[in-house]
């Protein structure tokens, strides 16, 4: 049986891609610690790098950076809209504190972090970064379900200033 006729690009390995795959999206994309760029939504009291985006490697679904936390430094209050937010703690000892409830009260919460953890922050949720370390500066890495860095800086952690959409 003859092989089927797919219109688009093939590969130097014979696969054939869909034609709306573009030429830029045929490639894999290097960012090198220098290539990283500042000009990302930032929060008060820590610093995003942003590596894999939309603007530096034509991302179309997700986000990933370094966040900056120096030493005896809380970040502002923050949420990261409709994205799903995973971190992994490079350096450092961050706290990440968010609103939970015992029973109907709002209680502050915070989960304590060291190298090598994982944290996950689904869309919406108020917190802070929070590095009590005087000495060490707080050094994460985060990947972001959408192609840019959504951040919405908030005076509280409740949810009150929260617009879903």
């Amino acid at each position: 049986m003859p092989p089927l006729h797919v219109p688009g690009f093939r590969t130097p390995s014979g696969v054939v891609l869909p034609a709306d795959i573009d030429p830029f999206h045929r490639r894999l994309h290097r960012v090198a610690p220098a290539g990283l760029v500042d000009q990302t939504s930032q929060t008060s009291g820590m610093k995003r790098r942003e590596a894999i985006s939309g603007k530096t490697v034509g991302a179309r679904h997700l986000w990933m950076g370094q966040t900056h936390v120096p030493g005896a430094t809380n970040s502002g209050n923050h949420h990261h809209g409709a994205s799903e937010t995973a971190i992994f703690v490079v350096s450092g000892r961050p706290a990440f504190v968010f609103l939970d409830t015992d029973g109907d009260e709002p209680v502050e919460t915070r989960i304590q972090t060291e190298p090598g953890d994982y944290v996950f922050v689904p869309p919406y949720v108020p917190h802070r970064e929070e590095n009590p370390d005087p000495d060490t500066e707080a050094v994460v890495v985060i990947a972001r379900t959408t192609q840019e860095a959504i951040v919405v800086n908030l005076e509280g952690l409740d949810w009150t200033e929260v617009t879903l959409g």
